[in-house]
């Protein structure tokens, strides 16, 4: 696995977050997906897709830096700063939230199996 397709890869995952692209969400993200929330909440594939296709989730503008990307086998791992501004369930969303997400290689397709945030300060 080469560096750029995870690159790659996370700007098609940040693009369709950022657009609310759930036929592209529904392709990156792996079913059985975990995903740790700033609340300390743990959600899956299907309540992610959800939230965007009921339109509750609402990006305004997002932002990625400080991006670390350690490849593992069939793995990658991926640290990453995320500049956030949008609603959710029309609560305001504003901050810089550091990301870790796990990508696995499946045969042609690279899916998040996992993944948490956490609020910066």
């Amino acid at each position: 696995m080469k560096i750029d397709l995870i690159v790659n890869a996370e700007i098609e995952l940040l693009t369709a977050i950022k657009n609310a692209d759930v036929a592209v969400l529904e392709q990156i993200l792996h079913d059985d997906l975990l995903f740790n929330l700033p609340t300390g909440e743990t959600i899956t594939k299907e309540f992610d897709l959800n939230s965007y296709r009921s339109g509750k989730m609402k990006i305004d503008s997002l932002e990625a830096s400080d991006q670390i990307i350690n490849i593992i086998g069939d793995s990658a791992v991926v640290a990453v700063s995320i500049s956030l501004k949008g609603t959710y369930d029309n609560n305001p969303i504003n901050g810089v939230f550091k990301y870790i997400r796990v990508w696995k290689q499946f045969d042609d397709n690279l899916k998040v199996i996992a993944g948490s945030c956490v609020q910066l300060a």
